[in-house]
């Protein structure tokens, strides 16, 4: 049997596992899926060291294949469910994907990425939809009818190996790259480290407790913050989209526990009607963490005005996992932090020089794992290289300092990053797109104020000699983009310089060209 749910599924087998739109699911019936889940793909060639992709939304099923690939030591790679079909034949090929588990809602766009060559490493398909919905893609087979049709056997005690999941995440030049960790998949590491690993959860969420998830799962903090809470018997309630009131309701409701969330949906719950506000039962909720976007701290303060004490932060990244953490009691008392380094994290503060600074000190903020983990940026090694100062000690690209209490404060993001709503903006790859046009002699993409998102994303266009600023340009360049790229990564707007900032090598000055949008606002990011 799986074992990361045995001992779950035999104490508490009519318990719920899973709640969506569409159901629930209990830890007994969670065990035997899996173990059909996990023959079927045994049966489709896929095994240790194999990766396959997932473009779903958050549905129980996605929690199932989590929970066999773990079981298999397969790598898996959750996809963005707003990605275009070129976006997702990148990332088929790239990540070497031979199967691919697709959501009916999706099918249009997994259609056109499948007919691309980049595809044709993947030789099974399977669909997820509701009974009877059939199967929209030729040659693909239905979830439930390969799940119907498989057997229930146990996998051999030698098979139990650990896998896990490949994000893609955004950086400073070309396409998204696969961030491969420790729990990205190994034949190596047995299922029990696993359990290791989701048991240190307990710090941030109670054990056993009841997950809401209403962020999408393809991004690594919610992964983080519902399936390693679930490794150690954590439900977990879902929705595909999230609405204000709706999780104000299913709070109460659902008895949830714990929550992540980003500072765009604490702006959107703190605007639903007051009335429909009272109506929050926060009886059982014991932790709602934020993360992924710098937050305002009157957002917060409301937040934690109406929650209680239980608003707290975490700092991280999808290659480093947690690096801080702050709680609510903490944060009145320093607003401006991120919280202390956690004892399995050392941070090093480095000049432009690569000269470590002491307390109080700004500059690029490097972190080195204590538990000896690291990261790799698949098929990039250069990449790999350029984010590390030596072996084990990593950057995110931000700018900070550590105070004379042991309290971690970020200044600035050096690298060209644009988040908005939570959610990673690639620049180089917008503007790859809008540069491609006859009339642009360079751009640059940069992130500007936006009071929902915190940041949306504008296109600063030099023009080649001849050409004029129009409105009908700016249109053009926007609908190159609204064929090309997901929505969200789509500039909301247009401006139009006589020449971009450069340094004396001739690269754009971002942070320079950011400043006038940003005056005013009390912060630069």
């Amino acid at each position: 049997m799986p074992k990361l749910l045995d001992t779950i599924a035999a104490q508490r087998p009519d318990d719920e596992a899973l709640v969506d739109e569409h159901g629930r699911t209990t830890w007994g019936e969670l065990h035997e899926r899996t173990r059909r889940l996990i023959n079927v793909l045994r049966d489709a060639g896929v095994g240790p060291g194999e990766t396959i992709a997932m473009m779903l939304g958050n549905r129980r099923e996605c929690f199932e294949v989590f929970q066999a690939c773990a079981h298999l030591g397969t790598t898996y790679v959750p996809v963005n469910w707003h990605w275009v079909a070129d976006e997702l034949a990148y990332v088929l090929e790239d990540s070497g994907a031979t199967m691919l588990i697709v959501d009916t809602r999706f099918v249009d766009v997994a259609r056109a990425a499948l007919a691309d060559e980049r595809s044709a490493g993947v030789t099974h398909v399977i669909v997820v939809g509701e009974p009877g919905s059939g199967v929209p893609l030729d040659g693909a087979v239905r979830y439930e009818d390969a799940l119907a049709g498989a057997s229930t056997d146990d996998l051999a005690e030698a098979d139990q190996l650990l896998g896990g999941p490949m994000f893609y995440t955004s950086g400073t030049t070309g396409r998204p790259k696969g961030v491969r960790g420790a729990l990205s998949g190994s034949t190596e590491i047995p299922t029990e480290i696993m359990g290791l690993i989701a048991s240190g959860m307990s710090a941030y969420v109670p054990e056993a407790g009841r997950s809401l998830l209403v962020g999408p799962v393809y991004h690594s903090a919610q992964w983080a913050f519902t399936f390693m809470p679930m490794v150690s018997g954590s439900a977990v309630v879902m929705r595909h989209k999230f609405d204000p009131a709706e999780t104000i309701r299913l709070i109460g409701e659902e008895t949830i526990t714990n929550v992540h969330m980003v500072p765009t949906q604490f702006k959107r719950m703190l605007d639903v009607a007051p009335e429909r506000r009272a109506e929050l039962d926060t009886t059982t909720l014991a932790a709602c963490w934020h993360g992924a976007a710098p937050c305002p701290p009157s957002w917060k303060q409301a937040m934690i005005d109406w929650f209680g004490p239980v608003v707290h932060e975490y700092y991280g990244s999808t290659e480093g996992s947690f690096i801080s953490a702050i709680r609510a009691p903490e944060w009145i008392e320093k607003r401006s932090s991120v919280g202390r380094p956690l004892d399995t994290v050392e941070v090093i503060v480095v000049d432009d020089e690569g000269n470590r600074l002491g307390v109080g000190e700004e500059g690029t903020l490097y972190f080195r794992s204590l538990m000896g983990m690291d990261f790799e940026y698949h098929n990039a090694p250069d990449k790999t290289a350029d984010a590390h100062l030596e072996p084990g000690v990593f950057t995110t690209g931000d700018v900070g300092f550590i105070d004379e209490d042991g309290y971690l404060h970020l200044s600035d993001r050096k690298i060209d990053m644009i988040i908005s709503g939570g959610v990673n903006i690639y620049p180089a790859e917008i503007e790859a797109v809008i540069a491609e046009h006859d009339g642009v002699a360079d751009v640059a993409d940069i992130g500007v104020p936006n009071d929902e998102f915190g940041e949306e994303v504008k296109a600063v266009v030099e023009l080649s000699d001849g050409v004029d600023a129009t409105p009908e340009l700016a249109e053009e360049l926007l609908s190159a983009c609204r064929e090309r790229l997901a929505g969200y990564k789509r500039p909301r707007s247009v401006d139009f310089v006589v020449s971009l900032p450069r340094t004396g090598t001739g690269k754009i000055l971002k942070r320079e060209l950011r400043g006038p949008y940003w005056e005013g606002t009390g912060r630069s990011i």
